[in-house]
């Protein structure tokens, strides 16, 4: 599906029917979807290891998009996109960069959600002007605790999730107890609610460099955080075992401008446990002048 289909001239409420689209810029045709009000700063999704459009919470996207204008897209390599995933996370917001302004958007929020949230970070230092306000979920600066683990993690529960045939997922996002393993499971069928015009997949290679770039991130040096004058708000859950929650205390303590939210008895996934507290808690720090 291209931008020439009608749906543009309506209003698209939800992230199931949203249609997919692509631009082409810097030389890569990038895939994404765009719903809620056209009027508006616009919201820029960044999204996770693996992550591919379909994998964003529909509550989420869903809750922030009925006040404000949801892009999310995939990036280089990703998913529908074309092009070879890059293996920085420096790379990965040039790209992010690019497509942004393929749109013709000069001022954007950003949510990013782990990976994403580590992109959304560098993009906030190296193009301060294209961003009004950051929501960093999930993620951890650079250098961060336990961040060079992930991809030892991830390797583990993807062995464990074929061994107990449950979704990954299930494990890295979400708590061990029974209010962890209800919301992995009503997350997953969520994830499940779009039945056409689905993405594809992440492909193994794509995945290989993105799990590199995020242990390069996790072995680089600490980056100056103070320089991030924009307003930003840190959200997780209060036992995050893939980029540990300490990352996200140290995160909203060292910009200028820091909030942080943390949901009880929740894991990396803990804004898609808690989605209508944190959709609320994003709107209205959004909204704040």
């Amino acid at each position: 599906m291209t931008d020439s289909q009608e749906v543009r001239g309506d209003v698209v409420t939800s992230y199931k029917n949203a249609p997919t689209r692509t631009i082409i810029a810097g030389g890569v045709t990038f895939a994404y979807r765009e719903l809620g009000p056209q009027s508006g700063v616009p919201v820029v999704f960044l999204t996770h290891l693996a992550a591919v459009l379909d994998n964003w919470d529909p509550r989420v996207v869903d809750g922030i998009a009925a006040k404000r204008k949801v892009i999310t897209f995939d990036n280089r390599g990703v998913g529908a996109s074309s092009g070879s995933t890059p293996r920085t996370i420096q790379a990965m917001a040039k790209d992010a960069v690019t497509f942004i302004r393929a749109l013709g958007l000069e001022y954007v929020d950003l949510h990013g959600f782990s990976m994403g949230g580590m992109i959304a970070q560098v993009i906030a230092q190296t193009e301060p002007d294209l961003v009004r306000k950051l929501i960093l979920t999930g993620t951890g600066p650079a250098g961060g605790e336990g961040i060079k683990n992930v991809t030892r993690l991830s390797h583990l529960d993807t062995v464990r999730g074929l061994f107990t045939f449950q979704d990954p997922k299930q494990f890295l996002f979400f708590t061990r107890t029974a209010n962890g393993r209800r919301a992995g499971k009503e997350f997953l069928a969520r994830l499940k609610e779009r039945t056409v015009d689905r993405d594809k997949a992440i492909s193994p290679i794509s995945y290989s460099n993105q799990l590199k770039a995020i242990h390069r991130w996790g072995l680089e040096r600490r980056h100056d955080l103070s320089v991030i004058h924009q307003p930003v708000l840190v959200a997780n859950g209060d036992n995050d075992r893939m980029v540990p929650t300490q990352n996200s205390v140290d995160l909203a303590r060292r910009v200028p401008n820091g909030e942080l939210v943390l949901y009880p008895d929740a894991g990396h996934g803990g804004i898609f446990q808690f989605h209508r507290q944190f959709v609320e808690t994003a709107l209205e720090f959004l909204e704040q002048q």
